[in-house]
């Protein structure tokens, strides 16, 4: 029997590994509000042992899912204070993205039994492995929810930009698809971080950026690159575009060069979420919808909006989502599909055979 409104936590950590977001959200299922949220950042040494983890043994592998799925559990402890959660939604953390592998495959860990205890109440979790076996991407997932916030009225292209940047052209009462555009603060992130050995984690507010000069050439050929010119539904893993990336188009990093790297990175974000938005819109869009850590970036955006031009480019803060909310509130929204055994996938995103229920779920103690 569908549950009319619900208490639901979503879970977020993503590919920039910074922390985990968590949403106390109500929902029905035709509505959803916000209650609260927040951002449980990751200690260095938590951090360092994700963006590491391809280095990992498997019994050190086994000791982080544990470890992420307490850490998890103490999050959804933390913002459901003064309320009791229905069912919690945890996407986990990713550790490999590979729809493109034989056989296709992805990987998230953050053990949810660990919540389903702390909680008391039902987990979903583990939402990806389904859509990747009914013949998906298994990415992006946002997808779904954004043909829920945004499909009535005029067209439009909805944006996220966290490690990964990813699109949506919703509108007129459907999803006409969603993909990954390419880098989002990914490569930026991942420069601060090796040139300041890990004491800093991104460029705040722009700052450095701003005081450096973008390399028009190097962009120019980086959008030649043929995940760009790649045809959605397409998805990619954050190591597509990471240190092998820095280290053969600017080879041994100086700090010194740090603002125009910096500076060249975000016009490669910015032209290459413009260039995905001219070359696969379906139709004229009326404005772009910005969230996700990258909304934060004055300097980002400021590049983005240029790129854009004529569109006018928005917050999703000024469409009623907060911007750093939105990713686990789409998983709160999926488990509470989940859990009502109600469709939460997006084929036409991610090329799956058909709507999918997607998640597992982990029920507590009686």
């Amino acid at each position: 029997m569908l549950q009319k409104k619900m208490k639901v936590i979503g879970l977020m950590s993503g590919t920039s590994a910074d922390g985990i977001t968590a949403a106390l959200t109500l929902i029905s299922e035709k509505s959803l509000q916000v209650l609260r949220f927040k951002t449980f950042p990751f200690k260095k040494e938590m951090r360092e042992k994700i963006l590491g983890a391809s280095r990992l043994n498997l019994k050190d592998i086994s000791r982080l899912n544990a470890e992420l799925g307490i850490l998890f559990s103490k999050a959804a402890r933390e913002i459901s204070k003064g309320h009791k959660a229905d069912i919690v939604g945890s996407h986990g953390q990713t550790l490999w993205h590979g729809p493109g592998d034989n056989p296709p495959n992805t990987f998230q860990i953050g053990e949810p039994a660990f919540i389903a205890e702390e909680m008391n109440c039902p987990v979903v979790a583990d939402f990806r492995p389904q859509d990747i076996a009914s013949g998906g991407q298994g990415a992006p997932l946002i997808a779904a929810f954004d043909q829920f916030l945004y499909g009535q009225g005029t067209l439009r292209a909805v944006l996220n930009i966290g490690g990964i940047a990813n699109l949506s052209f919703v509108g007129k009462n459907k999803l006409w698809s969603s993909f990954d555009t390419g880098p989002g603060n990914c490569l930026m992130d991942l420069a601060v971080r090796i040139l300041s050995s890990g004491k800093k984690s991104l460029d705040r507010n722009g700052i450095l950026s701003a005081k450096g000069k973008s390399n028009p050439e190097k962009i120019k050929e980086w959008l030649k690159i043929s995940y760009f010119k790649k045809s959605p539904p397409k998805s990619l893993d954050k190591n597509e575009f990471g240190e092998k990336f820095l280290n053969e188009h600017f080879g041994k990093l100086k700090p010194e060069n740090l603002p125009d790297i910096l500076a060249t990175l975000a016009d490669l974000t910015a032209q290459s979420i413009a260039q995905a938005i001219e070359d696969f819109a379906p139709q004229k869009v009326s404005e772009v919808i910005v969230s996700g850590g990258g909304a934060l970036n004055p300097f980002l955006m400021r590049r983005l909006s240029a790129a854009l031009k004529p569109i006018p480019l928005v917050s999703a803060q000024e469409r009623g989502m907060p911007v750093m909310a939105k990713e686990a509130t789409c998983f709160a929204w999926m488990a509470y599909r989940a859990f009502n055994r109600l469709p939460n996938n997006c084929p036409a995103a991610t090329g799956a055979r058909g709507s999918r229920i997607l998640g597992k779920i982990i029920y507590p103690p009686k």
